[in-house]
């Protein structure tokens, strides 16, 4: 897959830690320019610097997608700089966990405004440019989207709401030239387990998810590049993570007696 986004600009929201900073140095390293956005500007800066290491070109566009205003001027200002677009990838995300009965209905919104209102809103600003270069749309959901599990509603809810969407935007998408790819990862190294439910950084938290079906982010970014060159409508990885997608879509009977049950420490 060497150079097979030679000449591309990819804009990827989240791109300042993570997947998403992986996405950044995979794409730069297959020929694309850059666009990252984030909240973080000094992280996504950080990563600016190690794309231009790469030979690329690459802008810090500061952006909170749970503002519409920020993702509208975001797009202009990546347009303005390249004058196209032909990735746009919707990665920035949090979880909120907890259980149902703990959780506010602010706690939903917050998931909500996230997950799926700036996923949604990256999407469609960034369509009108996609359509011009007949280009790529990738939207990350995860595997928890298929398989639920308890004390992650609001997040679960979140990436099924993402991967409905995505099943959408593919059929309206057809014949435009614009694919839609929706991301399901399984347990892949990030900052989400150290983000509070209010979506904060939090820098004395440790990763409680197992590390031993952890995918590097290196990893991941590679067969996200893959698939999105491939316009994949969707693509679900890690191997546990297939497994999971497989059990929590045709068995859920078992996945309920097993998250029940055996399931309990």
């Amino acid at each position: 897959m060497s150079g097979a986004f030679t000449g591309k600009v990819v804009w990827i929201t989240g791109g300042g830690s993570g997947i998403g900073k992986a996405m950044a140095l995979e794409f730069a390293r297959q020929g694309a320019d850059l666009a990252l956005s984030g909240r973080r500007v000094e992280r996504l800066e950080e990563v600016c610097a190690e794309v231009e290491a790469l030979g690329r070109q690459a802008i810090a566009v500061q952006c909170d997608v749970a503002r519409e205003l920020d993702v509208e001027v975001a797009v202009k200002k990546v347009i303005e700089h390249f004058g196209r677009m032909d990735v746009a990838v919707a990665n920035a995300g949090f979880g909120v966990s907890g259980k149902f009965e703990e959780l506010s209905a602010a706690d939903w919104k917050r998931q909500f405004d996230v997950n799926v209102i700036g996923l949604v809103s990256t999407a469609r600003h960034a369509l009108p440019h996609l359509k011009k270069t007949q280009g790529r749309l990738g939207l990350v959901g995860s595997v928890m989207g298929v398989l639920s599990v308890p004390g992650n509603g609001p997040y679960c809810a979140s990436k099924a709401a993402v991967r409905s969407i995505g099943q959408v935007l593919s059929m309206e998408l057809h014949g435009t030239g614009v694919s839609c790819t929706v991301i399901q990862p399984g347990f892949v190294e990030s900052d989400i387990g150290r983000v509070d439910n209010k979506g904060n950084f939090r820098q004395d938290w440790s990763d409680k998810r197992p590390k031993q079906f952890m995918w590097s982010a290196k990893d991941a970014a590679r067969v996200i590049a893959r698939a999105m060159h491939k316009r994949r409508r969707e693509f679900t990885f890690t191997q546990h993570g297939r497994l999971g997608a497989l059990l929590g879509q045709h068995t859920p009977s078992f996945v309920h007696l097993a998250l029940t049950r055996f399931g309990k420490g």
